[in-house]
């Protein structure tokens, strides 16, 4: 993408920005965004909201896994009771998947993930008893790694398109533009 994603431009703010903003919701107590490759920069420039926490990932370079890692750090120090994972080059997921994965959650599911076409997308939802599984994910596997061994405790919830969104190319952003 020729920079951080985090700090690509959509509608007048950044990609983080909106998905901080988007994630500032009844049902969600604080959102933190984990910040690795350039975090210095896009912590500057990303015009993130009031009330949005930032937390660096300084071994970004091994992994994405290693940002949920610190995530989860964070989100134990807050005493939090379930965390929601949402990549940053997704920037248009809609509210009601958002709220999906929280009904989930808050009935009781271990780990909520949202569904569209029969494909997986985001945000993921894990309660506290799933972050272990978490932790103990191989690098290379990542959260879906989670997923995969732990088919038992995934809840699959109704989302729309929006759920699997993914721009990792300009030529992506391009056609999302249009």
């Amino acid at each position: 993408m020729g920079g951080p994603k985090a700090l690509l431009p959509i509608d007048g703010e950044t990609f983080l920005a909106r998905a901080c903003r988007l994630f500032t919701r009844p049902g969600i107590d604080s959102v933190v965004a984990v910040l690795g490759a350039e975090s210095e920069r896009v912590r500057r420039e990303a015009g993130l909201p009031a009330g949005a926490s930032v937390v660096v990932n300084d071994g970004w370079r091994e992994g994405m896994l290693t940002s949920v890692w610190r995530g989860l750090d964070e989100a134990e120090g807050r005493e939090a009771d379930a965390i929601l994972l949402h990549p940053v080059d997704n920037p248009f997921v809609e509210t009601a998947t958002i709220d999906a994965v929280l009904e989930a959650l808050a009935t009781g599911s271990q780990i909520a993930v949202p569904s569209h076409a029969g494909r997986r997308g985001h945000p993921a939802g894990f309660a506290r008893s799933a972050w272990p599984d978490l932790r103990e994910a191989p690098l290379a596997g990542g959260a879906r790694a989670v997923l995969a061994s732990r088919p038992g405790l995934v809840v699959h919830v109704p989302g729309g398109p929006d759920c699997l969104i993914d721009l990792d190319t300009p030529g992506d952003l391009e056609r999302r533009a249009r």
